[in-house]
């Protein structure tokens, strides 16, 4: 009998497991996605005629692919498998999981041609939001989990977000790009204070030797969620740059007090800890600099890059490396030596595309091709890493 039942799990790992849960296809798109992308837009940046991108900027549709495309795929990845953990009811698998991937596939590819057949990617793209929202809702709704809708909230908004970039596209609303791009932004940095206010220390007291209980004060979170929302109400409909820059610093100092509580010496000694811990303070800084760009808008560009790859792009890869290992039954405490190289080339990318066009903006288009170079060895070493851990069963013979 124990023979059999070896036999049986032999084979259950040789099996394709895509599409068993939510991260394993949508992490793995995203990371692929990650390097076509931005190797499409050095091709743009360097290259103006090599795909047709019409009534919008190549800047935009470089921003809404790395937004709406890579940003929305690691949501969906991370969702799909945490709704299912938080409410203890399964969410998309299997044909259905495997459509919805598809829909983002389509959207993603069709924008690769610019915007010559961006009707259907809009249809693509949209399909996919709407389905994702519904795929997340029921679960929780099942489940009586009120308090997690606020999650369905904000990706709501950001399918909003993406419907305003297509009506300015179609002339339909004006600046829509402009209002889809930079609240995209800002949700993205709202999912990540949120839901980093729940793993981030909750995986720092895990995760590191010495055992420690970080501090964690009610009024504080209440007070950054507060300010947040009045920086976003005004930077969408009001933009007065002085409230901007009072509430930006107003985070900073608030955020950055909420993430000394959280220090421990041991986390540098684990790469899925000091990963988290240092892109919530690139995006502290961000706000910062944001603060600063009221006043000099020359530094707008260099404070949307360093939100982007600093924070999202750095916390979404320590979180795929960590769910990955984590929900595919491995150990999270021993994760390949390599990642730890794929953090530091993004952390790299991040000095070449901001902080040396501050020291020499001369050099503007070498800094900005380094900084794509290192940003696409970064998920080329993840790529590597995970593809295998991907697409096999868990080791244990769980589904999942």
């Amino acid at each position: 009998m124990n023979i059999q039942i070896n036999k049986s799990k032999q084979e259950d790992t040789k099996k394709l497991a895509l599409f068993n849960l939510g991260f394993r296809p949508f992490f793995l798109g995203a990371s692929i996605f990650a390097m076509v992308s931005i190797a499409s837009w050095m091709l743009v940046y360097f290259s103006n005629g090599f795909v047709t991108i019409a009534h919008i900027s190549a800047s935009q549709w470089h921003a809404h692919e790395m937004l709406y495309g890579y940003g929305m795929a690691v949501i969906a990845g991370f969702l799909l498998t945490a709704v299912k953990n938080w409410t203890g009811i399964p969410t998309l698998f299997g044909k259905p999981l495997a459509a919805l991937f598809v829909l983002w596939c389509l959207a993603r590819v069709l924008f690769l041609f610019g915007t010559r057949f961006l009707l259907l990617a809009a249809t693509a793209d949209l399909l996919f939001g709407l389905m994702l929202i519904v795929a997340i809702t029921i679960p929780i709704i099942k489940a009586k989990q009120w308090m997690q809708l606020a999650v369905v909230v904000k990706v709501t908004l950001l399918v909003v977000g993406n419907i305003v970039f297509f009506l300015g596209y179609f002339e339909v609303l004006a600046n829509g790009m402009l209002y889809a791009i930079n609240g995209a932004v800002l949700l993205f940095l709202s999912l990540i204070l949120m839901i980093g206010r729940r793993i981030i220390p909750f995986f720092i007291e895990r995760g590191v030797a010495v055992k420690v209980q970080l501090k964690q004060y009610k009024w504080l979170d209440i007070s950054i969620l507060v300010v947040f929302l009045v920086l976003f109400l005004n930077v969408i409909f009001i933009n007065a740059i002085y409230l901007t820059t009072i509430m930006a610093w107003t985070l900073f100092f608030l955020n950055g007090f909420r993430l000394c509580n959280w220090h421990t010496v041991g986390l540098w000694r684990v790469p899925l800890l000091w990963s988290l811990y240092l892109s919530a303070w690139l995006i502290n800084i961000g706000f910062m600099l944001f603060g600063l760009q009221a006043e000099n808008s020359n530094m707008s560009i260099l404070t949307l890059h360093l939100f982007t790859i600093g924070g999202i792009g750095l916390i979404t890869l320590s979180m795929m490396s960590r769910v990955a290992l984590g929900h595919t039954g491995r150990d999270i405490k021993n994760p390949s030596t390599w990642i730890s190289v794929a953090f530091i080339s993004l952390i790299i990318s991040v000095l070449f595309r901001v902080l040396m066009p501050m020291i020499t903006s001369q050099l503007y288009t070498t800094w900005v091709l380094v900084a794509a170079v290192f940003w696409i060895v970064s998920f080329a070493i993840y790529t590597i890493i995970y593809l295998p851990i991907l697409l096999k069963p868990r080791p244990d013979g769980t589904f999942g």
